[in-house]
């Protein structure tokens, strides 16, 4: 199963195993946490020097689930770059590419924290928000416990199943936050505190080479 259908807030939502959420009625793709041009950024900072081939796999994944959806509107809920830096000097290719992906199309990229200004230029595709509504839900980048319903990225959940460690989507009672979708971005345990206050109760899907529904503990960590 290549995806996880469910009802959340009166909405019918897909959770798809590469990572994206869909909304097949209004042909959304959502992608959070893209962190795009984040070995160009780790260099430049004198981090460690990864290969710098992370935004290329990025984007093909990112094709394959355009491809395979066809939306009307794409939505980067924050950290699409991996800094600000890093959307003024993306890479021509990769430019190109986004481009190519946003033909016919919207493509509206939220404020993160690693990108709080990253307001499309003049090479870039899109227009930038600080959120968004779909139906009764905000987007935004990070959760608001207490202000829900939100749908948000930026703790990159993860969880483990059959002794792997899987990105997952965790599906709370008024929260539900996306999975990383950059190929170079680690994962914060579903189980850890902070994560556990805005989903307990609710359930994970993880993604692996299908989409697996598994139940989250029913009380917050103290």
């Amino acid at each position: 199963m290549t995806a996880q259908s469910f009802r959340w807030h009166g909405l019918a939502l897909q959770a798809r195993c590469a990572g994206s959420l869909w909304w097949p009625e209004g042909r959304w793709l959502i992608v959070a946490d893209l962190h795009l041009g984040k070995s160009e950024r780790m260099a430049r900072r004198g981090g460690a020097l990864l290969p710098p081939y992370e935004g290329l796999a990025t984007l093909e994944r990112l094709r394959a689930e355009i491809e395979a959806t066809d939306p009307a509107v794409v939505i980067s809920p924050g950290d699409g770059f991996d800094d600000d830096a890093a959307a003024g000097d993306l890479d021509v290719t990769h430019c190109a590419i986004l481009h190519d992906l946003a033909r016919g199309r919207e493509w509206i990229w939220l404020a993160g924290n690693h990108d709080p200004g990253a307001a499309p230029c003049d090479h870039l595709p899109g227009r930038m928000a600080v959120q968004a509504r779909l139906g009764p839900a905000v987007l935004r980048h990070e959760a608001v416990l207490g202000d829900g319903p939100d749908i948000s990225g930026h703790y990159h959940p993860a969880v483990r199943i059959a002794g792997r460690r899987a990105r997952a989507f965790l599906i709370g009672a008024d929260h539900l936050i996306l999975p990383a979708f950059g190929a170079y971005t680690g994962g914060l345990d579903a189980q850890q505190p902070r994560l556990a206050a805005l989903t307990a109760g609710g359930i994970a899907i993880a993604c692996l080479h299908r989409a697996i529904a598994l139940p989250l503990q029913t009380r917050a960590a103290g």
